[in-house]
C-alpha cells in the first residue's frame, strides 16, 4: 500500500525537484527556464509538503517552504496535488494572471519535457546521450524519494529509526552520485558525492542502474555477482534496501 501524503512529498521534492537536474543537463530545458528576472513558484499542500521552485538564468532551484513567491499554487489535500502531478486536476493558482505566460509557455513545457525523459519511448533510449540523461534523472528522483519515504511513510520511518547516524553513499560508477545523510532517524538527500560515508551502495555502470530501475535484472543477483558493490555498515545498507523496495511501489 502507498500513502497519499508520502506520495505528495515524493511528487514535490523528488519528481518536480528533478527539474533542477533537467535544467542542468538538457539545453532545451535551460532555454525554457530563462526569465528576464527570477520567478518563484510556491507549492502549498494542505496537510502535506510545501516548497518553492525558483527559476533564474536558465537554472532551477527547489527549497523547502514558501516565503516570497510570484505564484502560489494551493492544494486542498495531498490527493489533489498528486492528481495535478498526474495531469488529472488543475491547481488553484494565486498570482496566475501576472505570470500566466511563464506558467503556460515555460513551466508546463518543462514538466512535459521532464516526463519525456522519465517515461521515455523505447526508441528514444537507443540514443546514447538520451539514455544517459534519462537514467541520471531517474537516479536523482530515486535518491530524493528515498529520503521522503524514510521521513513520511510509516514502513519507511521504521527502517529510518533503525539506521545509524552518518552518510550513505549512493553512486553509479562514472555517473551521478548522491549522499543520504542520516541524523536521529531522519534522512536528507544531497545530490553530490559523499566525502566520508559510513556505508556505500554503488552500481557498476549506468547501464546496470537502468536495468535495475526498469526491473530487468534482479538486485540480489547483482549483489551476489558484485555488480552492485555494498560495503560499510551492514545495518545501514539493510535499511537502505528496505527503503528502495518502497521506492519501487511509489514510483511504479
Amino acid at each position: 500500500m502507498v500513502d497519499t501524503r508520502t506520495q505528495a512529498y515524493i511528487n514535490l521534492f523528488a519528481v518536480l525537484g528533478t527539474l533542477e537536474n533537467l535544467c542542468e543537463l538538457v539545453p532545451k530545458a535551460s532555454e525554457l527556464a530563462q526569465t528576464p528576472k527570477p520567478i518563484a513558484i510556491g507549492f502549498d499542500v494542505k496537510d502535506g509538503p510545501a516548497a518553492t521552485l525558483t527559476f533564474k538564468d536558465g537554472k532551477c532551484r527547489m527549497e523547502p517552504g514558501i516565503s516570497k513567491v510570484n505564484v502560489r499554487m494551493a492544494f486542498s489535500s495531498p490527493a489533489q496535488f498528486n492528481a495535478m502531478v498526474d495531469g488529472a486536476n488543475p491547481p488553484i493558482s494565486l498570482g496566475l494572471a501576472l505570470n500566466a505566460n511563464f506558467l503556460l509557455k515555460q513551466f508546463t513545457p518543462l514538466t512535459k519535457l521532464l516526463e519525456s525523459y522519465m517515461r521515455p519511448e523505447p526508441e528514444q533510449l537507443k540514443d546514447e546521450k538520451f539514455f544517459e540523461t534519462s537514467t541520471t534523472l531517474m537516479f536523482c528522483t530515486i535518491a530524493v524519494a528515498l529520503s521522503q519515504i524514510a521521513n513520511n511513510d510509516e514502513t519507511g520511518k521504521f527502517s529510518a529509526a533503525h539506521t545509524p547516524d552518518g552518510d550513505i553513499a549512493f553512486n553509479i560508477v562514472d555517473g551521478p552520485c548522491a549522499t543520504l545523510h542520516v541524523k536521529d532517524g531522519r534522512f536528507l538527500t544531497l545530490k553530490k558525492k559523499s566525502d566520508s560515508p559510513r556505508a556505500v551502495m554503488e552500481f557498476e555502470s549506468i547501464k546496470l542502474a537502468r536495468q535495475l530501475f526498469d526491473n530487468e535484472v534482479n538486485a540480489l543477483g547483482c549483489i551476489g555477482t558484485g555488480k552492485i558493490a555494498m560495503r560499510g555498515m551492514i545495518n545501514m545498507l539493510d535499511n537502505l534496501n528496505r527503503l528502495l523496495d518502497r521506492v519501487a511501489l511509489y514510483l511504479a
